[in-house]
């Protein structure tokens, strides 16, 4: 398999430009700090205290979205967390951009504007096109090198991501070169045990995919959250349905509904389902029920029950490998928490190679008390997380590769 040139490969004193992917929550016109930060300052400040001149680009929302905003507030909380200045300028490739860049000392650390403001940024496009944009023609003479760091946005065909590769020296970041090192392990690396994929979420399709791709590697799949439910549906139980203002399953399920079937004719030894899921009660209590005891779907299922939990748990502690995407039911409320925390405590407590993957499931992991030093790699990418893991390529990988 080609690789990329890392940081290891960039000689020192250069002007770099480095794209991160800084995209976060914004609350009341406030941007929220998130583990992306954190991340990302170890290539930053890598590259800060080797001397190099580090001017970075990111991107926020997308036009017209409400989280559509400046980069102004991204400075401070990345500045926090490098303990560096770290200097912004409202402006991406325009003169005051470049008059900043160019005014940059030893070490220092600057901010672009949120690329995403910029025409040439957005369409997805082949990386020869993006490349003869202005953007890119316009801030590309102005470096040495490019350092590409946002995994997390790899997947897109954006002038930021793909355009400065082929006019500059290119390198992957330290989030670049952990993240696809730990997504591509299940395609790349051998275990001699057992591989275990817990799969779950909002997103069923996506999640299909992956057990579509991946029937071969993994030995074991572990249901719950939408995919769960649907699966349940396929085999015969009242569950799996839109009930109220819902509006999760009956889509996805006509689009998804013959490739479950095919998945549970062929491969359903390799599946488990929940045998009995949580729910409200009219207390506002937890309460269960076996998953054959349901007659009739009238209520939203919203974790996976105590026995399935049990017997998750088992597999997990008996797996070499385990990848997680998406969690087993709706954690942010403690209450339906059981089943993502109860997997992650097997996991961490377990001497396996593990990947937890997707921002929320992940997220989970600082909620509930858990350390991420327990896990192998707990990846910040979400859709690229899933691209890595249905064997499709990601482009902006690619032209590193290229490079």
């Amino acid at each position: 398999m080609s690789t990329f040139k890392t940081l290891d490969d960039l000689e020192p004193d250069k002007r770099v430009l480095v794209r991160l992917d800084l995209n976060s929550p914004v609350e009341d016109g406030e941007v929220q700090d998130n583990r992306r930060f954190e991340r990302h300052a170890e290539t930053v400040r890598e590259l800060a205290e080797a001397g190099h001149r580090v001017v970075l680009m990111a991107h926020q929302g997308r036009p017209g979205d409400d989280d559509f905003v400046s980069l102004e507030q991204h400075a401070a909380i990345l500045a926090s967390h490098v303990d560096r200045d770290v200097g912004f300028v409202a402006d991406t490739y325009g003169e005051a951009a470049i008059e900043a860049v160019e005014s940059l000392e030893s070490g220092e650390i600057l901010l672009l504007e949120n690329t995403r403001m910029c025409d040439d940024e957005l369409p997805e496009e082949e990386p020869e096109t993006k490349a003869e944009t202005e953007f890119v023609q316009t801030l590309a003479p102005h470096f040495d090198a490019y350092v590409n760091d946002a995994y997390s946005a790899a997947h897109r065909s954006h002038a930021s991501l793909v355009g400065f590769p082929l006019e500059l020296p290119a390198y992957a970041g330290r989030v670049m070169e952990t993240e696809y090192e730990a997504n591509s392990a299940i395609a790349t690396r051998e275990f001699d045990g057992q591989v275990t994929m817990v799969v779950g979420g909002t997103k069923a399709t996506d999640v299909i995919d992956v057990m579509n791709n991946l029937g071969g590697t993994v030995d074991r799949f572990l249901l719950g959250g939408i995919a769960g439910e649907l699966f349940l549906r396929a085999a015969g139980h009242d569950v799996g349905f839109d009930v109220g203002d819902m509006d999760l399953f009956d889509d996805q399920w006509e689009a998804n509904h013959e490739t479950i079937a095919s998945l549970l004719d062929e491969r359903g030894d390799q599946i488990s389902l929940a045998v009995d899921l949580a729910y409200e009660d009219d207390d506002d209590e937890r309460a269960e029920i076996a998953v054959d005891d349901v007659d009739e779907k009238d209520r939203a299922y919203l974790d996976v029950g105590t026995d399935t939990v049990e017997s998750y748990d088992e597999v997990v502690r008996d797996s070499e490998a385990v990848f997680v995407k998406g969690a087993l039911g709706l954690f942010e409320d403690e209450r339906f928490s059981k089943g993502t925390v109860g997997v992650l405590r097997a996991i961490a407590e377990t001497d396996c190679f593990s990947v937890v993957g997707g921002g929320d499931t992940s997220r989970a992991i600082e909620m509930y008390g858990l350390s991420e030093d327990d896990f192998g790699h707990v990846s910040i990418a979400g859709g690229a997380y899933i691209r890595a893991l249905t064997g499709a390529s990601l482009v902006g990988v690619e032209v590193l590769q290229r490079n």
